[in-house]
This record gives structure tokens, C-alpha cells and sequence, in this order.
């Protein structure tokens, strides 16, 4: 299904585009088929001798002009904080690369870029999920919890003079 959401707004904005054609039309044949004096008077002010096309096309402008201006008001304000929501969510995204890196040293860990796994070791484990058994298998490093000999260092209180003696244990295997 394709997104008709850019031929809706085209079709819009053709739309708006013939209605302000036909009110221009409209409105300058109301100009010319009504241009019999009259006055004004609105309390203490009176104007006389305007046009009557003045009457209904010059607030009708007025309003057509405010509302340009505030659109374009307000267009640039939702720019401007546009902006400076991306400014923030950049400097939101380097202090979180920073905090990584800086845990990332603290728990002597390696860089996130050495970490992520390559496209040749995600295609062996994809094919070792789809069930082939053809797929590579990893080699697994074991490590052991306790060494044969360890040496620790103990200091045993005596006339007076610190003396610390290497101490040998040895673990029992079982």
C-alpha cells in the first residue's frame, strides 16, 4: 500500500490554491460592481464618501495579512525550538558517550566498538539457530577458580619490629 499522505497534502494545497483564485476572482467583481459612495460612522468617528468594496475587502485583507504573519510567527517559533530540542539531544547524546566511556574505564571494560560482534560471527550463529550444523562452532576458554600454590603475605606481631613472612598454601584439589 503506498503512503498517500504527499498526494493528500497536494491535493490540498491545490484545493486552497483554486479557492484563493476564485475569492480573488470574486472579490474584484464585487469591487468593481460596487463603487457607490456611502459613510461610515461608528460612534464619534465618521468617514464619508468610501467605496463600498472598501466595506467588506479591506477587513477581510486585514485578517488575511494577521493571519500570514502569525503563521509565519509562529512557524518560526516551533523552528527555533526545533532546534534547540536538537541541540539539547546532542549534547544529551555526547555526555551519555562520555558517561560510558568513563564506566567503561572505570570497570576496565573494552570500548563498545570492540565489542559488537562482526557480520561473520551473526551469519555462523543465524545459521546455527536455523538448525544447520554445519555452522562453525566457537572455541570456549575455561578459566580455573583457584591456582595450586598461592602466596600471601602475613604479618605476625613480635618484640617490637614488624616482620612479615611469605606464607605458602596450597589448595587441595579434589
Amino acid at each position: 500500500m503506498p503512503d498517500l499522505s504527499h498526494l493528500w497534502q497536494r491535493f490540498l494545497l491545490a484545493i486552497a490554491l483554486l479557492f484563493g483564485l476564485a475569492l480573488g476572482v470574486a472579490a474584484t467583481v464585487f469591487g468593481y460592481s460596487n463603487t457607490a459612495p456611502v459613510t461610515l460612522g461608528f460612534s464619534i468617528f465618521h468617514v464619508s464618501r468610501v467605496p463600498l468594496w472598501t466595506v467588506a475587502l479591506v477587513p477581510l485583507a486585514l485578517v488575511l495579512v494577521a493571519g500570514t504573519v502569525f503563521h509565519w510567527l509562529n512557524g518560526l517559533h516551533h523552528f527555533t525550538e526545533h532546534m534547540r530540542h536538537r541541540r539539547r539531544v546532542h549534547e544529551l547524546e555526547a555526555e551519555v558517550t562520555s558517561l560510558k566511556a568513563h564506566l567503561d574505564r572505570l570497570l576496565e571494560m573494552p570500548g563498545h566498538a570492540e565489542t559488537k560482534p562482526s557480520a561473520e560471527v551473526a551469519s555462523a550463529e543465524t545459521v546455527a539457530i536455523n538448525g544447520s550444523d554445519t555452522a562453525p562452532k566457537k572455541q570456549r576458554k575455561r578459566i580455573s577458580l583457584s591456582s595450586a600454590s598461592e602466596t600471601e603475605t602475613v604479618a605476625t606481631p613480635t618484640d617490637g619490629a614488624p616482620e612479615t613472612q611469605p606464607r605458602e598454601e596450597s589448595s587441595q584439589e579434589t
